[in-house]
C-alpha cells in the first residue's frame, strides 16, 4: 500500500528520518543548529507529508548500504584523536563547572565566609565518567 502524505507516521518512521538527518549532519549538508531544529519538528510531526518536508531539500541516503566511515582526515575527529562528540561533552562539562564555580564564588563573597565547595559534587562524578570514556572509549561512534 502506498503511503499518502496524510497517513499517520509511526515512531519507527520518525526514527528512520532521524537517522537520515544524522547522516546528512555528519556529511556536512546541514549544521547542528539545522539538525536540532529539524529534529524538534520531526518528533512533533504526525504524517508522512510532514516527515517528507524535513528531508525534501536533501539527497536520498540509503542507510542499509552505508559503508562504515574510514579513519581519514575528513573523519569527524580532531588532531589529538578525540571524537568531536567527546570534545563537545568535555566542553559542556567545563561550561557547567565554570557556571557552578562562579555561583559558588558569588555566594561565598556575599555571605562573608567561604561556604562548602559544592560544585565538586557536580563536576566530580561527571568528570570521572568523561575521563573514563575518553581513556577507555574506542573514539568511534557505533551506527546501526
Amino acid at each position: 500500500m502506498a503511503q499518502s502524505p496524510e497517513m499517520r507516521a509511526s515512531d519507527s518512521d520518525r526514527d528512520k528520518v532521524a537517522a537520515v538527518l544524522r547522516e546528512h549532519t555528519a556529511q556536512g549538508r546541514i549544521t547542528m543548529d539545522e539538525f536540532n531544529e529539524r529534529l524538534e519538528a520531526l518528533y512533533a510531526s504526525k504524517t508522512y507529508g510532514e516527515l517528507a518536508r524535513l528531508t525534501s531539500d536533501l539527497p536520498d541516503v540509503d542507510l542499509r548500504h552505508k559503508q562504515p566511515a574510514k579513519l581519514t582526515s575528513s573523519a569527524p575527529s580532531t588532531k589529538a584523536g578525540m571524537h568531536n562528540g567527546m570534545r563537545a561533552a568535555w566542553g559542556a562539562w567545563a561550561a557547567a563547572s565554570s557556571v557552578n564555580w562562579v555561583i559558588w564564588l558569588i555566594v561565598s563573597i556575599t555571605s562573608g565566609h567561604v561556604i562548602y565547595p559544592w560544585p565538586l559534587w557536580v563536576m566530580g562524578p561527571w568528570g570521572a565518567i568523561l575521563l573514563m570514556s575518553t581513556l577507555f572509549g574506542t573514539g568511534q561512534q557505533k551506527r546501526n
